[in-house]
């Protein structure tokens, strides 16, 4: 079983390429990996995930979903916290009935935009209404979604989903390899969304390699 942890809040960009690659993830300064969970009372193998962007193709629905743009307004720019992005957190997070998060810098820094790296917000609005958010940072040759968050109550389709492709989209733009959309469970669970990607490989931590997970 895996569980370790460290502090910083300075990583140079290639740092934060290696950490990834070893399955590391972090909120605000907090670097964190483990091999295990407990969701709905039940012990779940832990699966860093990623996402080979120079193969990477969508789907007939991620397609779709994007076709909501041309109905709404996506801001990028670098990560703060903002009155209306912690509003927009506090209504998300009415969604979870366990391991309800308190406060967005449960998931950032107070200064989210430099610590520990460079990390980016996209912001879709509606009618100049926040209706979802999302956090990422930006490594040498890698980029890796920390968190997002969107109006449960707004009828955009698919709000999480939409950002997450933004995000990949623009990691492809600027060249990078990997993009890692954070942990999902090897048993299903809360992040299967995370699966539907294309092109994604996850971290065996046994061996230590990063194995196809396309389906």
């Amino acid at each position: 079983m895996l569980n370790q942890a460290f502090q910083c809040e300075d990583v140079p960009a290639q740092m934060m390429d290696q950490l990834w690659a070893a399955g590391w993830r972090h909120f605000g300064s907090q670097f964190f990996r483990y091999s295990h969970t407990i969701e709905a009372n039940e012990v779940k193998l832990i699966q860093p995930l990623r996402i080979r962007l120079a193969r990477f193709s969508m789907r007939k629905t991620h397609r779709r979903l994007l076709k909501q743009l041309d109905h709404l307004d996506c801001i990028v720019e670098p990560a703060a916290i903002r009155a209306d992005t912690e509003a927009l957190f506090h209504r998300h997070k009415q969604r979870f009935t366990e391991n309800i998060p308190e406060q967005l810098t449960d998931f950032l820094s107070t200064e989210p935009a430099t610590v520990p790296c460079p990390c980016l917000e996209f912001r879709l609005q509606a009618a100049k209404t926040l209706i979802a958010a999302s956090f990422l940072d930006t490594g040498a040759t890698s980029t890796s979604s920390i968190y997002g968050l969107f109006d449960p109550a707004h009828p955009t389709r698919s709000p999480g989903i939409l950002t997450m492709l933004l995000e990949i989209q623009w990691s492809i733009e600027n060249g990078h390899e990997f993009y890692y959309p954070g942990y999902a469970t090897r048993e299903s669970g809360l992040y299967d969304y995370k699966k539907q990607f294309r092109r994604l490989e996850f971290l065996d931590w046994f061996s230590g390699a990063w194995m196809s997970l396309d389906i």
